[in-house]
């Protein structure tokens, strides 16, 4: 079923479930929905699996007109969605009917948001996922952002929730610093007045800051004297900190698979949907976890999701 023409594309739209996994071997990244959270919620306030396909709107959204009657959902950042130039909310399940004109502001507050349909965007499977990576033309809408005169098409609907939109209490903040929690390695025997200098500063987001990596501005990271700018590649995985020559961290996003510069902390996965969100010139703090935090940060994540389905349900 045919249930979108796109008339502006926006500055990056792109189609994307939550990962392409198992082909790093090959040089294939994960891919992926950036802030996979807001994208799993997106699905469920339509009925959708978690893994269905949404489209990541990036900065700003794209003008879109409706073709069918179906269900939709925005969430992540704000962008101030409107239906027929009337504001509708986001964290919420709306019906759309055909001749449905949607447009988007410039976010206010975060940078990525999703939307999904309700029976997901129906796009090929490239190697078991329908996340778009840009750099091979690989997966989503023919291996790329959208375009003027797209047509985009969903799955069969299962049907939508009972409960139609999210408190605000379940759903994430979207603030200007943000705290990330970080694990030591695998490199960081490479340093160590740098890392008291990693956990103890501030760091800006640059205008550097895409799906392969955020690079960050502020005190340098300094190895110990004698060690080795660089190391043999090796892989990389979403969150891992690098440090290049220049002593500014990056913070390694989905569509990066291998590195060679020394990585003397990795970011947790419950905190990269922050990342995800944040926007040149926020605030970026490190905070060194062990694996055991790590594990309960995980898990609360996971169990905010359980209450969300449940509620949903």
């Amino acid at each position: 079923m045919n249930v979108f023409k796109v008339v502006d594309p926006g500055p990056l739209s792109l189609i994307q479930d939550l990962g392409r996994f198992g082909y790093g071997r090959y040089g294939v990244p994960v891919s992926g929905a950036l802030d996979p959270f807001s994208a799993t919620v997106a699905n469920l306030l339509v009925g959708n699996p978690a893994n269905a396909a949404v489209m990541e709107l990036t900065f700003m959204g794209p003008r879109l007109e409706a073709l069918a009657q179906t269900k939709m959902a925005v969430t992540g950042a704000q962008m101030g969605m409107t239906i027929n130039g009337d504001p509708a909310p986001d964290w919420s399940c709306l019906d759309i009917s055909p001749g449905d004109k949607l447009a988007f502001k410039p976010a206010q507050k975060g940078i990525r948001c999703y939307l999904a349909v309700a029976g997901g965007f129906d796009v090929p499977a490239m190697m078991a996922s329908r996340s778009t990576y840009v750099g091979a033309k690989l997966g989503g809408f023919e291996g790329r952002p959208l375009k003027k005169g797209d047509i985009l098409s969903a799955g069969e609907p299962l049907g939508a929730p009972s409960t139609q939109s999210i408190p605000p209490e379940l759903r994430p903040e979207l603030n200007p610093t943000i705290t990330l929690r970080a694990i030591l390695g695998p490199q960081d025997d490479y340093f160590d007045q740098g890392l008291e200098v990693l956990f103890s500063s501030e760091y800006k987001v640059t205008s550097k800051a895409d799906r392969m990596g955020y690079r960050l501005e502020g005190p340098k990271v300094e190895q110990i004297p004698g060690k080795p700018q660089s190391i043999i590649s090796e892989p990389s995985l979403p969150g891992a900190v690098q440090i290049p020559p220049d002593g500014l961290p990056i913070v390694l996003l989905v569509e990066q698979t291998v590195g060679g510069y020394t990585k003397p902390v990795t970011v947790i996965t419950s905190d990269l949907g922050q990342v995800a969100q944040a926007r040149p010139g926020d605030t970026v703090k490190f905070k060194k976890v062990d694996l055991k935090e790590a594990h309960q940060a995980y898990a609360d994540y996971q169990a905010k999701l359980t209450e969300i389905e449940e509620l949903l349900s």
